[in-house]
């Protein structure tokens, strides 16, 4: 690889990383990137020593070359490398390089360098050696730093501003705190982000006085908005339960940016104090933000106020409510089942949808004896309401759901039959197919229709299910309907399946044949293809399904995973029972996706067919030129 081509790759993948110079937090990732990217790239440097690479520093090499030994230095470099190196970070080309090497070189030399290079260069070359001394944490360069503080260039002062933060310490905070009040909004802004490092640093050694001296310092100083919000945050939490009342301040600022800042502080904060100033809330502000409150207490589960919450329920506030039902979900038990099957059954459609969704979602087995309860009594607005959420929460119930399958009200018959299709067993499956083949309530068949197939899929026992399905295909009084059984023994697939659905495809009944070739050229597995190969070739099956069989038969062999030879098999007897050119281009297309002899045969004898010609001599030599190359 040339040098030049080189240089691009390196520097492309070093400086994505140090686009934004005050983010340069993960050094130890960027320089295994490098790594990776400079071993894959050449592995002619990997061989060379500390002194050979430093004596390609010393030479008059290209400087891509000497930006690729500088990366190498970052991974084996050590002490002895820092003057060559500290040499380089006057030089405009270099420099960058050079620092990324010694930000990776442990030791107090490499400190030392970028700290006497901060007296001979100025500008951006300035602005890159602080923030080296950043990323190393020299806490010697405190003074120096601080010193660049009052730099007459924003950029410096604020670089210089940002390495004391990740510096922190004493002597840092100290340097940086004057300078919250500066001129310029560009260094305030730096100053107010490394205070708020050096408070993190106090926080992590227990240090939390002064820490929230430091985050106080910056809410209350002229800086940006989004540095003002993350001090407050941190002054919040710093605190602990003492930060309740400033939590409570941002809950009821008029400034939309600190109340969501209060919502997701007290997501933060534990402590029964936060709870309770949560609920007081509730009561002192607007509906809609007592809504987002009540959600903020939801996402405190462990601590969540539950009678708080039902409360909130009660309210006359829609907003209110709608937030607290929804809650109710999440951290109900049995004790706010009376308050939700209330709103279950209420005529405010949005009330009672909400409602029966934190009704399934309760955990408890207590929940499921309450609803067994409700379903027993079998009257009243909930009786319906229950049987759905038996349902939903599969509880095995089918004795106690089978008398409301007699029920004179639609409503409870179908909210039954959608029940007993998630809970009922294999024993008990002639409950829902009873239902389909001779129910005398004809709105419920589409109803009893979808529920014997979300009960059908779901049997352990595939072909027993299959074969049941198949007995009641065969009582079925209509066309109509033995379609749709059709349609619920493919969906349990298997072996039964696949015979009864292959059966109907080549019945006398061309609706049978039509819904049989239709479900069959969609299976999923490639024992259809027999059933298919016969239905394209049964004189019994009209034309346009034998060409619909024909058709999913093929895409059998283009799509489904068999080997070569049973594939090529297949090709074959799909080109001799083709008719139509339409097909046949189909089998050539198979031909060159799967390249092997059999089928290098058989695209040479399509050849042959004039209106082929010219589509089966392309496939012929794509075909050689694969088998060839393989």
């Amino acid at each position: 690889m040339a040098g030049g081509s080189l240089f691009s790759i390196i520097h492309l993948t070093w400086f994505i990383p140090m686009l934004n110079i005050h983010k340069q937090l993960r050094l130890s990732a960027c320089v295994a990137l490098g790594m990776a990217v400079l071993l894959a790239a050449s592995s002619a440097y990997a061989e060379k020593s500390e002194a050979e690479l430093l004596a390609k520093l010393n030479s008059d090499a290209p400087a891509a070359e000497k930006a690729v030994t500088c990366k190498y230095l970052a991974i084996y470099g050590t002490t002895e490398s820092v003057p060559t190196l500290g040499k380089l970070l006057v030089d405009p080309e270099l420099a960058s390089w050079a620092r990324i090497a010694l930000e990776a070189i442990p030791g107090p030399e490499a400190n030392k360098a970028l700290r006497d290079a901060t007296g001979l260069v100025e500008g951006r070359l300035l602005v890159g050696t602080i923030n080296s001394i950043g990323v190393r944490r020299d806490a010697e360069s405190t003074e120096t730093l601080a010193a660049l503080l009052k730099n007459s260039d924003d950029n410096v002062a604020a670089a210089a501003a940002v390495a004391l933060g990740r510096i922190a310490g004493s002597d840092a905070a100290q340097a940086l705190t004057p300078m919250i009040a500066a001129k310029s909004e560009t260094v305030r802004s730096a100053v107010a982000e490394g205070c708020i490092l050096c408070a993190e640093q106090c926080l992590a050694n227990q240090n939390t006085a002064e820490a929230i001296k430091l985050y106080d310092l910056v809410r209350q100083a002229e800086v940006p908005k989004p540095r003002m919000l993350e001090a407050t945050r941190g002054a919040i939490l710093a605190r602990g339960q003492l930060g309740v009342p400033l939590l409570v301040t941002q809950l009821r600022s008029d400034d939309r940016d600190l109340f969501r800042l209060g919502l997701t502080t007290a997501r933060q904060l534990s402590g029964r104090g936060v709870d309770q100033a949560l609920v007081a809330e509730l009561a002192n502000t607007t509906p809609e933000r007592a809504a987002l409150l009540v959600q903020v207490l939801t996402d405190r589960p462990k601590q969540a106020v539950l009678p708080a919450i039902m409360a909130a329920a009660e309210q006359s506030a829609k907003p209110v409510r709608l937030a607290a039902i929804s809650a109710l979900g999440q951290i109900g038990d049995s004790s706010c089942l009376d308050l939700l099957f209330e709103f279950a059954t209420s005529d405010d459609a949005e009330e009672s949808q909400l409602a029966k969704k934190s009704l399934a979602t309760i955990p408890g087995s207590d929940v499921d004896t309450y609803l067994l309860s409700v379903v027993n009594s079998g009257e009243g607005k909930a009786y319906p309401v229950a049987i759905a959420l038996v349902g939903e929460r599969r509880i095995d119930a089918t004795g106690l759901l089978k008398p409301a399958l007699e029920s004179a009200k639609p409503s409870i018959r179908q909210a039954a039959l959608v029940a007993l299709g998630e809970v009922v067993q294999a024993e008990n499956l002639s409950l829902l197919v009873d239902k389909v083949l001779g129910d005398k309530h004809s709105e419920d068949l589409p109803v009893a229709i979808q529920a014997l197939k979300t009960a059908s899929v779901r049997m352990p026992d595939r072909e027993a299910c299959a074969a049941e399905l198949s007995a009641a295909v065969e009582k079925a009084s209509s066309i109509e309907l033995k379609s749709k059984l059709l349609e619920i023994v493919a969906a349990v697939s298997g072996t039964k399946a696949l015979a009864t659905v292959g059966d109907a495809a080549v019945s006398d009944e061309k609706a049978l044949q039509d819904v049989g070739t239709r479900l069959l050229g969609k299976w999923s597995t490639a024992d259809a293809a027999p059933v298919l190969l016969k239905v394209a070739t049964s004189d019994n099956v009209a034309g346009n399904y034998q060409v619909r069989a024909l058709r999913g038969y093929i895409r059998i062999a283009r799509q489904l995973p068999m080997d070569i030879a049973k594939r090529s098999e297949m090709c074959r007897q799909a080109w001799q029972a083709a008719t139509r050119t339409n097909e046949q281009q189909m089998v050539l297309e198979v031909l060159e996706r799967y390249p092997s002899q059999a089928n290098l045969e058989l695209a040479n004898e399509a050849q042959d067919i004039p209106e082929l010609k010219e589509q089966a001599t392309k496939v012929s030599n794509e075909i050689s030129n694969k088998l060839k190359s393989s």
